[in-house]
């Protein structure tokens, strides 16, 4: 169940931003359970997101989420940016070209 409040609470947050004239044009819905989810969004300006979630180490003292995905975005310089991303016991692990990388 609380996959499906995170679901239903990204898909808000994603769909608040101001543009009035950006329309959802895709919005995929493969798999919600107790065990994980996977989703993906696409709007009118650009912007697409796919992701998944799995529980792992269920019913265990160290159980956690572990989440995959990806965004893009269409900047106001014209270009296409893409975060790739893991969001799992080690926090959130963005990666991309226009992302400092940490040494």
């Amino acid at each position: 169940m609380k996959f499906a409040i995170v679901l239903v609470a990204l898909f808000a947050v994603a769909l608040a931003r101001p543009n009035k004239d950006a329309e959802t044009v895709r919005f995929d819905v493969d798999n919600i359970g107790v065990d994980g989810y996977k989703y993906g969004y696409e709007t009118s300006n650009g912007i697409k997101h796919e992701e998944s979630g799995v529980v792992n180490n269920v019913g265990a003292e160290n159980e956690a989420i572990s989440v995959r995905g990806s965004f893009s975005y269409v900047a106001d310089d014209g270009q296409t940016y893409t975060v790739n991303y893991v969001a799992d016991e080690n926090g959130f692990q963005p990666e991309a070209a226009h992302i400092p990388k940490a040494e």
